[in-house]
């Protein structure tokens, strides 16, 4: 399988998107539940408030380390606004959704510090987000190694 990237790097926002034939909260759900984003991001312990801090598992990273974050922005069913600091940097994450006749569309922005690791950054959101969508759909798990370092050109050619 080779992936083709849509990552789009709008000055320091990396923004990607990503559509289902499903309703704004069933798509919601996914991107909230403990129980569903197990399936393709990790699950997430605490208590889910904005300004609350929770903790998240990274499944699908060696280890499965668990990440503290910040719930900045919780407005059901259509943003839900994330911050992390790690060993990475800074973390500031945006999912925004909309629905047009039961097609929901989710607007994934990571508003980046700096665009020096967009190479790496932008295939990592890809493969999350392609696992979310078979996470859904019941298709083939990717490859993490179909995405980096495949992709690492097409993002840092947008740098400028």
């Amino acid at each position: 399988m080779s992936p083709t990237p849509t990552g789009r790097l709008f000055g320091n926002d990396l923004v990607l998107t990503r559509t289902f034939p499903a309703p704004i909260d069933d798509v919601w759900a996914s991107i909230t539940e403990p129980d569903r984003t197990a399936r393709w991001f990790g699950p997430w312990q605490g208590d889910a408030a904005p300004g609350r801090p929770i903790k998240v598992q990274m499944v699908q990273e060696e280890g499965q380390p668990w990440m503290d974050m910040t719930i900045d922005a919780c407005e059901s069913p259509r943003r839900l606004a994330l911050s992390a600091v790690d060993d990475w940097g800074a973390w500031h994450l945006d999912l925004v959704l909309t629905e047009d006749a039961g097609v929901t569309t989710l607007t994934f922005t990571q508003h980046l510090t700096g665009k020096e690791n967009v190479g790496e950054v932008g295939p990592g959101w890809e493969y999350y987000l392609d696992l979310l969508v078979t996470s859904r759909d019941g298709g083939p798990k990717p490859d993490f190694t179909d995405y980096f370092p495949a992709q690492k050109e097409y993002f840092e050619a947008q740098r400028g």
